[in-house]
């Protein structure tokens, strides 16, 4: 028998203190030391899974082939990626409860395009319960398995036995290593499990997804350590009372963390959204002030969204500031450049910003969409229907220039719009847009072509 020793551990960095303190000394956070009982043994040293011990190579001699990304069969699902699962990667795809995590790593089991078969380890479910989603999905692979397993020995001995093309694990909260007596979710059991399944991974050169919790505050469950293990952290979002799912990178090693993928969720699952623009601009309404068409960027992709503002006279002592999908304080920048530079009287209205469809933007250039939308709902004057704005505003009121600025126009052309503001240091030439463009050097010129003085 190994040495039991006893230690307090941080539930959100990972701290280690012999003894228990209110406040973590590391992180900060107040309660979050949780008492672990370890057995220490004489070789508690993490082994490899592989058969065979790990020698150098020259990088010259290293071979290519095995860089081949699989299909995951969802073409969002392989933008996102980076182009599909690199072999020995390894993936943790995060999100709310009930967002789709599940139903989107049992579709990709489904359609994955590999020879060998797909593991599915469930924690969570029982077969049953499984076999009813691949019901509803219409799921057909016959080389697809359930496991309903959460002992890691019997995972690496089921893994070593069948050696799989794909390996799904929902969830890696759920799944413990017999040889810690901490309880499975704990810092040290995902942080060991996590491990053991990048050994295997890499030394098999077969990829695995890990589906992952979140907090209340909608980050990954666990040390900020686990996310640095991963090879791609991948998180699932959308608001509850939208059908739209985003599915967005926050860490890629073998692609862009800027890609986007969107799909809708339907009674047989998750259904990409091949043109997201058209449908996020289906029901915008005719003739209404506060509402701004913007061009925006999500990787690779470019993307209208519709834009909404309303400004109306507070009834409390303080104006309320309230937005949706993009960043607070970034209104509120753009509201004082408004007051300070055009003479907006906006301190004693109430103010409310939303991107519709339920997406987050975060990007510079909805900048002047933002002050168009304000604008347009203060004073009542709706902008142009057949109109896009463009534009990132500085706090002396200048319109400064942004990237991409040809494929966001293409793409407003493909929906008929047939007018851009855009900044004037993006303007090469005047001739060969698809658009009639307009370029404007402040945001008072931009709101005099956008509401007409």
């Amino acid at each position: 028998m190994g040495k039991v020793r006893t230690r307090y551990v941080c539930q959100e960095c990972g701290q280690e203190s012999l003894k228990w303190y209110g406040r973590c000394p590391a992180c900060g956070n107040w309660n979050t030391l949780s008492e672990e009982v370890i057995r220490e043994t004489k070789n508690n040293r993490t082994v490899s899974w592989g058969d065979e011990e790990s020698r150098p190579q020259f990088l010259t001699e290293i071979s290519m082939d095995e860089s081949r990304r699989l299909d995951t069969g969802l073409p969002e699902f392989n933008r996102v990626l980076g182009g599909g699962l690199v072999p020995g990667a390894l993936i943790l795809l995060a999100g709310d409860p009930g967002i789709g995590k599940s139903t989107l790593t049992l579709q990709a089991a489904n359609m994955v395009k590999t020879e060998g078969l797909v593991l599915y380890i469930t924690g969570e479910e029982s077969p049953q319960q499984v076999k009813l989603r691949a019901q509803r999905l219409n799921v057909t692979r016959e080389n697809l398995m359930i496991l309903a397993e959460t002992n890691l020995d019997v995972i690496e001995r089921q893994i070593q036995e069948l050696n799989p093309g794909l390996v799904v694990v929902d969830s890696i909260q759920t799944v413990y290593y017999p040889e810690l007596s901490s309880i499975p979710g704990s810092i040290s059991q995902l942080r060991e499990c996590t491990a053991k399944f990048l050994q295997w991974a890499k030394s098999k050169s077969i990829p695995v997804i890990l589906v992952g919790h979140v907090t209340k505050e909608g980050a990954v469950a666990g040390p900020k350590v686990l996310e640095h293990m991963v090879d791609a952290v991948i998180y699932f979002e959308g608001e509850r009372h939208y059908q739209y799912r985003v599915l967005r990178g926050l860490k890629n090693r073998f692609g862009s963390t800027n890609e986007l993928g969107i799909f809708e969720m339907k009674e047989n699952g998750l259904v990409e959204v091949a043109n997201p623009s058209e449908v996020f601009l289906a029901q915008r309404p005719e003739e209404s002030s506060g509402s701004i068409v913007v061009p925006c960027m999500e990787g690779s992709r470019p993307l209208l969204i519709e834009l909404q503002a309303l400004v109306s006279p507070t009834v409390f002592g303080q104006p309320r500031r309230m937005t949706n999908g993009t960043d607070y304080n970034r209104v509120a920048m753009i509201m004082a450049v408004l007051e300070k530079r055009l003479g907006l009287h906006l301190g004693s209205y109430d103010a409310y910003i939303n991107i519709v469809g339920g997406l987050k933007v975060e990007e510079p250039a909805l900048d002047l969409g933002i002050a168009a939308g304000i604008a347009s709902s203060f004073k009542n004057i709706p902008a142009a229907k057949d109109m896009v704005v463009i534009g990132e505003i500085g706090l002396t009121g200048e319109v400064r220039a942004v990237n991409h600025l040809e494929r966001r126009l293409a793409e407003a052309d493909k929906l008929g719009f047939k007018r851009a503001v855009v900044p004037f240091g993006n303007i090469k030439k005047k001739e060969g847009y698809p658009l009639e463009v307009e370029g404007v050097n402040t945001v008072r010129e931009a709101l005099e072509l956008i509401l007409g003085g």
